[in-house]
């Protein structure tokens, strides 16, 4: 297995080469993007040809946790009119009565076509899968998804699981097929060799992966998940990426996401926002985005040390429900 000191190195050398003209707003991909980034660094998102900025715009817990309507409405109009178009929400946010999906949709009823949409379902068998995907599209008022996703991978058994024929996998491909859904992908937090078992037995477009964490068993998701799904041309976004603050609370949320971007394969990266000022902040890092060196990753890698040993965070647990708190 790859060494993490040589993942970092390899990271940080791969990163050198392609994030200088992303930190220009650059795209790695010649395809004109119908989306618009207002000059914020983009990458393509793997196979799907589809240019995205480096960061997208979570709306789970963090964002479900700002109450007030009228502030989570100006967020998502700001966020849109500063260049993040990348709109990450799922079937299941919801926190109190603030339902991620019908949030975002009092927005996407008048700019649809601005936003690249990614949602997700977390049901395994496909008549339920139906069901929950087509609450979605109500819930969101539109059509169509950019992105649907196969939510929280849990393990080898899980992806046993969708290869049945009565699954979710088959439900979200004869969408794909249909139009309705121009991409497919899958999301997971806690077993790495089950999210390289989907990139190897499905054809997926895009991998969503937790970063910056370990779980229990030392999981090799940055040295072996993330290699497999780019070595298939899947677009590659990370997430959790500033989680290891509830460990750590001296680390510097704006370097653990310079870490997340730097990182190899890593096309961009989900990003929970829970107010004005941490969007602007966000978007003003993300303008000025330079890779860190290898040096620093290292000094990151060493301090995020008691972060990787915990192991009782609620969302590393089997059973956890991302963008819910609980």
């Amino acid at each position: 297995m790859i060494s993490r000191r040589k993942f970092i190195k390899e990271s940080v050398a791969a990163s050198a080469a392609i994030t200088v003209g992303a930190g220009l707003g650059c795209s790695k991909a010649k395809t004109p993007s119908p989306y618009d980034a207002k000059g914020l660094p983009t990458m393509t998102l793997g196979k799907t040809g589809v240019t995205v900025p480096r960061m997208v715009m979570g709306t789970g817990s963090r964002f479900c946790s700002v109450q007030e309507e009228g502030k989570g409405l100006e967020m998502l109009n700001y966020a849109l009119d500063h260049g993040l178009y990348y709109w990450d929400t799922a079937s299941s946010y919801q926190v109190d009565k603030v339902v991620s999906e019908e949030r975002l949709g009092k927005i996407l009823k008048d700019r649809r076509q601005e936003v690249f949409l990614a949602t997700k379902t977390r049901e395994r068998n496909g008549e339920d899968a139906k069901r929950e995907i087509e609450r979605s599209l109500k819930r969101l008022n539109t059509d169509h998804l950019d992105l649907l996703q196969i939510h929280t991978i849990q393990s080898l058994e899980d992806v046993e699981r969708i290869e049945q024929d009565d699954s979710v996998y088959k439900v979200i491909s004869q969408l794909k097929d249909e139009g309705v859904v121009r991409f497919i992908g899958f999301t997971g937090h806690t077993d790495a060799a089950a999210m390289k078992a989907m990139t190897e037995r499905f054809d997926f477009d895009t991998m969503l992966i937790a970063l910056n964490h370990y779980k229990k068993g030392n999981q090799p998701f940055e040295e072996q998940a993330v290699p497999a799904a780019a070595e298939k041309g899947m677009g590659v976004i990370g997430m959790k990426v500033i989680r290891p603050r509830e460990t750590i609370e001296s680390l510097d949320p704006k370097k653990l996401i310079r870490y997340a971007l730097t990182l190899e394969h890593i096309d961009t990266a989900v990003v929970g926002i829970d107010s004005m000022k941490v969007l602007k902040e966000n978007i003003a890092l993300l303008k000025s985005f330079e890779p860190l060196n290898q040096e620093e990753m290292e000094e990151l890698n060493m301090a995020l040390a008691p972060f990787h040993r915990h192991e009782n965070l609620a969302w590393m647990q089997p059973g956890y429900k991302d963008g819910m708190l609980v």
